[in-house]
């Protein structure tokens, strides 16, 4: 039986981050791809300094996609983010771009062929997650660190806050009891802030909106805060931390509450197993939680590059379900129920669109599906089909 009282932790970063930066503008190129040709493939690795952005990586799309482009758009998600800094400015950072074309043999394992379906972009084992925990079924730690960064970025850029800055990270402590999420013993809040501030003083600003942001209760007079507890951070962003795409894979996911394959997500058009197999397999036990199977659900899916099927499905339900697991697995596996092939990944979760550059900061999972297609790897849309499946 799984531990009923006990603390649990999650992390989160804002889009300021220098790690967040850079998965900004990889998928800012993902989404450029894609507007101009959905099948082009885009593998974009971003590195961030003190004015200084090094764009690297693979591509193979239409020529309009150029250096002068990528260098406007770059800028352009820089500024959206909010730097303007004399250490890091939209508009004066240098920009080096090294992109080229994909690998042929890479290629050929992946492109469909009169005798194959379209293979996978990699090896890799993915895996996906979902709970009771929150509405949106996600852990409640990782849910609110992203909640109270989320909240905090739109009050400054609304200029509500204007004393704060775009680089922040959050943390937050949930104790549990007899298996529930009830309060918030401890409070991380780092963030950047305008010159003259002291730590009492931005506790001052976001003491309310983290309070907001937690559900009522959670906060209390035992809550222990830390708000910036190095006493000063007005060196921010990729000026104080040099930044990396794909860093934060944790923070992109379920905060350390489920395992991860490994693989990062920002930067990689949805052939790449690593990011739409793990969108997937997210999709799969959402909606086996949703459809009341189980309270958790935790789906692993394996690949081999250029292999069109899934190697291995396993399905663990944490004691929490009411059907066999390897009955779900026969279910999942079976191509006439759903084709977890990188193909049919795509097309059933319309993942050959420009619908990116907003996964990049505050999580892939736990978001509402958008009418254009974005996060629909969180949609409700399987939960019939698997009650009639498993009945």
């Amino acid at each position: 039986m799984s531990r009923q009282n006990y603390l649990f932790t999650s992390e989160s970063v804002s889009e300021g981050h220098p790690d967040k930066v850079c998965d900004r503008i990889s998928d800012t190129i993902v989404d450029a791809f894609l507007a101009a040709e959905p099948q082009a493939r885009v593998a974009a690795e971003t590195l961030a300094t003190t004015n200084r952005i090094v764009i690297a990586g693979e591509t193979r799309g239409p020529k309009s996609i150029d250096n002068a482009l990528i260098e406007k758009l770059t800028r352009e998600a820089i500024r959206d983010i909010g730097y303007e800094q004399d250490g890091f400015h939209w508009e004066t950072a240098r920009i080096e771009i090294l992109l080229h074309e994909q690998s042929s043999d890479i290629a050929q394992g992946v492109d469909a062929a009169t005798n194959k379906d379209e293979g996978a972009g990699d090896q890799g084992i993915m895996f996906g997650y979902a709970c009771r925990e929150t509405p949106e079924l996600m852990p409640a730690p990782i849910y609110y660190a992203h909640k109270i960064l989320r909240d905090l970025a739109a009050v400054r850029k609304s200029g509500k806050e204007p004393l704060l800055r775009p680089d922040a990270k959050s943390q937050v402590t949930v104790a549990y009891e007899d298996g529930k999420a009830v309060r918030a013993p401890q409070i991380v809040l780092s963030t950047q802030h305008a010159d003259g501030l002291t730590s009492a003083d931005v506790r001052r600003i976001v003491e309310p909106y983290i309070t907001a942001a937690l559900p009522a209760g959670w906060v209390d007079d035992k809550t222990v805060w830390h708000v910036n507890p190095t006493g000063k951070f007005v060196i921010g962003g990729p000026d104080g931390d040099a930044g990396l795409t794909g860093r934060k894979i944790i923070v992109d996911t379920y905060g350390g509450a489920a395992p991860h394959g490994g693989g990062a997500f920002s930067g990689k058009d949805p052939t790449k197993v690593d990011r739409s197999a793990a969108y997937a397999a997210r999709w799969l036990a959402k909606n086996i939680v949703a459809a009341g199977l189980a309270d958790r659900a935790t789906i692993q899916l394996s690949y081999a590059i250029g292999v069109s099927d899934p190697l291995s499905i396993y399905v663990d339900l944490h004691d929490t379900g009411n059907v066999d697991p390897a009955k779900i697995e026969k279910v999942l596996g079976d191509r006439d129920f759903i084709r977890l092939s990188p193909r049919g990944i795509r097309e059933r979760l319309g993942l050959n669109k420009p619908i990116y550059a907003r996964t990049s900061a505050y999580g892939h999972f736990g978001r509402a599906a958008e009418a254009d297609g974005g996060f629909s790897w969180e949609a409700l849309d399987l939960v019939g089909a698997l009650k009639s499946a498993l009945a």
